[in-house]
């Protein structure tokens, strides 16, 4: 674990608009700076960093991040990777990390750099093996592999045996071989080659980097495939076979066809297919489909069509539907249970592919009727089964507009309203979408409307205008029940995240017991503000690190793109957060007033109650006119 303090240090000391201009030149747009997004194919520039924050964000495929999470995305480096280059930036040294009794046995921490160059000498000496195997050689042409396309892929071959890595490496006792994934050190200390007769396929990351290795068998044997572990070079979830040679095909067709294979990858290139890439030996995780829509507009998963491809294109389903934004497009190509993509190009060539492709169902096709197949509904238990599987997959969704038609379709499947299967669902951003605002749905006054809170007043005719502000003031500090509240009506916590983005000291002033229980911004903002009591000084950008592979991480992207266009300063951050907090005391008000009312006569004791309680809502009222000229005048002159 790296600690939050080293982070906080290192982007404080790191400018992102260095990091980024150095490999995407920018160009002044405002109080920001802006570029043609390097993550997506666009003539306009809609890629924007802010100095101020220290984030970026485009507007165009919606990629956002601060220095560490660029490095990670635009040089294909990983997490550990990423701030070892910051910090060699601004001189700093990355603290060591706890490793495990194995792995602190066998090195001492060797850099990923020392590790990369044993990786690339490794792929050559596999290279010049192929060359002197005419097996190998002979197995290649017979999967119908040309010299040209082996060469482009490095692909080599590593012999039969058990220590033949000694011909590449002096030491062959050196931990680093092992730290890589090379060699594989047994509980009695001997050494051998992890990879023994098998056709060896390079993984290489956008940077160049050799980072791992997969190795296939050429005659029977198991397993099949042989992939590298995960190593300070290679996390599996995180990268894919192909990418790197596949980046001119992916802009020029704005698409990335997704296959099983190594061999798969190689075939169709080999026959003109060259935008494919493969997943490590790993089923297709968030960050994959994250990371090839970045950079297309259209992701084709390809799979065999028996009961195994069938399996991994319905987890392939469930993890784009939590990533997949409004505007891009996901199919699934499936091919015949005898064929895979190697088999059916060489069957049927590129032309055959693409027709093959052309046909390939879009998510909601699939979606819809893979549950309609496993789940007839001719019946009401088939229609309730169907529905409760697709509810948490429409929950998981951040594409509000494919969701909202997912919702009417699911609805007719299931013969219901949609504004039933909406409250069933729970989805009011899908409601939305779809009534034009829920109108029509009840709204619950705050816990302090309801009748009740007369008790809590002192008893007697004692009640005075004093005893009645402070009554009012403790009886505020209890959370809202959030029960059906609009969506709409969710701005203020919104309001408070996007002033806390921007000033992050205000988080003191947030007064959290004020905040419903439910709902995802007042978790987000709980969370927040705890973290930044946490970690008094933090950055914009330390936040964001943070949260950045949490459960609220698109809601706080969604925020700072917000903010890019706001631009607020000092003063309309602190208008932002008073104005809301205004509003949230005024609904409380409001709420005591309401329960005054509920009880019908008012003696003098209510009545002066509710003298006060209309003098404070005044006293909000007009704070909140105030906060909202000091908001124009900070924008104004931003």
């Amino acid at each position: 674990m790296i600690p939050e303090s080293f982070k906080q240090e290192l982007l404080s000391r790191v400018d992102i608009v260095d990091v980024i201009d150095a490999r995407v030149p920018l160009k002044k747009a405002g109080a920001n700076l802006s570029a043609c997004c390097p993550f997506h194919s666009e003539k306009s520039p809609s890629f924007t960093v802010s100095p101020s924050k220290q984030f970026y964000h485009c507007f165009g495929c919606g990629a956002h991040g601060n220095a560490i999470s660029f490095l990670m995305e635009y040089g294909g480096l990983g997490y550990i990777e990423a701030l070892r280059e910051l910090a060699d930036l601004c001189g700093m040294k990355l603290p060591e990390m706890e490793r495990s009794p194995g792995a602190a046995a066998l090195s001492a921490g060797p850099s990923v750099v020392d590790l990369a160059e044993l990786m690339a000498r490794a792929m050559a000496w596999y290279r010049d093996q192929l060359k002197r195997s005419p097996r190998a050689i002979d197995y290649l042409k017979r999967r119908g592999l040309s010299g040209q396309v082996a060469a482009r892929y490095g692909i080599g071959y590593a012999p039969d045996g058990w220590q033949n890595l000694q011909g590449a490496f002096t030491r062959y006792d050196d931990p680093q071989l092992a730290e890589c994934g090379l060699v594989i050190v047994n509980d009695e200390g001997r050494r051998y080659d992890r990879f023994r007769d098998r056709i060896m396929f390079p993984i290489i990351n956008p940077r160049g980097q050799v980072i791992g290795f997969g190795g296939r068998v050429i005659d029977a044997g198991e397993p099949k495939y042989l992939n590298c572990p995960e190593t300070p070079l290679f996390e599996k979830g995180r990268e894919l076979y192909g990418l790197r040679e596949a980046r001119e095909a992916m802009r020029k067709h704005d698409r990335i066809f997704v296959v099983e294979g190594y061999m798969d990858v190689v075939a169709l290139a080999q026959h003109g297919v060259e935008n494919a890439v493969a997943t490590l030996g790993t089923a297709t995780t968030p960050t994959h489909v994250t990371k090839l829509l970045r950079q297309v507009s259209e992701i084709v998963f390809c799979f065999d069509g028996d009961r195994a491809g069938r399996k991994a294109a319905w987890h392939a389903l469930q993890v784009a539907l939590g990533v997949v934004p409004d505007g891009k497009m996901i199919r699934f190509l499936f091919l015949p249970a005898e064929d895979d993509p190697d088999t059916y190009v060489r069957a049927h060539g590129a032309e055959g592919f693409d027709r093959a492709a052309a046909g390939s169902l879009p998510l909601s096709r699939y979606l819809l009727a893979d549950l309609a197949e496993r789940h007839g509904p001719d019946s009401a238990e088939g229609r309730s089964a169907l529905l409760a599987e697709a509810k948490p997959l429409l929950q998981s969704m951040r594409a509000p507009l494919l969701q909202a038609q997912l919702l009417r379709e699911l609805a007719e499947a299931g013969q219901m309203s949609v504004a039933e299967l909406t409250r069933v669902f729970a989805l009011s951003g899908a409601a939305e979408a779809v009534t034009g605002g829920g109108r029509g749905g009840e709204r619950h006054p705050p816990e302090g409307a309801r009748p009740g809170l007369r008790a809590a007043r002192p008893a007697g005719d004692a009640w005075s205008a004093s005893s009645a502000r402070s009554s009012w003031r403790s009886g505020l500090n209890r959370p809202v029940v959030d029960r059906g509240r609009p969506a709409n009506d969710r701005r203020l916590e919104r309001q408070m995240l996007r002033a806390l983005f921007a000033v992050p000291e205000l988080a003191a002033a947030v007064p959290v017991e004020l905040l419903p229980e439910q709902g995802a911004e007042c978790q987000a903002l709980r969370d927040v503000v705890a973290f930044l009591a946490e970690s008094p000084g933090a950055t914009t950008a330390l936040v964001f690190e943070h949260f950045r592979s949490g459960p609220h991480a698109p809601l706080l992207a969604r925020l700072q793109a917000e903010l890019l266009g706001l631009d607020l300063g000092q003063a309309g951050a602190t208008a932002e957060l008073q104005g809301a907090v205004c509003q949230l005391r005024l609904k409380a008000v409001d709420g005591e007033l309401a329960a005054l009312y509920a009880l019908g006569s008012l003696g003098a004791p209510e009545r002066e109650r509710e003298r006060v309680l209309r003098a404070l809502a005044q006293e909000l009222r007009e704070v909140l006119r105030a906060s909202s000229g000091a908001l124009d005048r900070d924008g104004a002159e931003s």
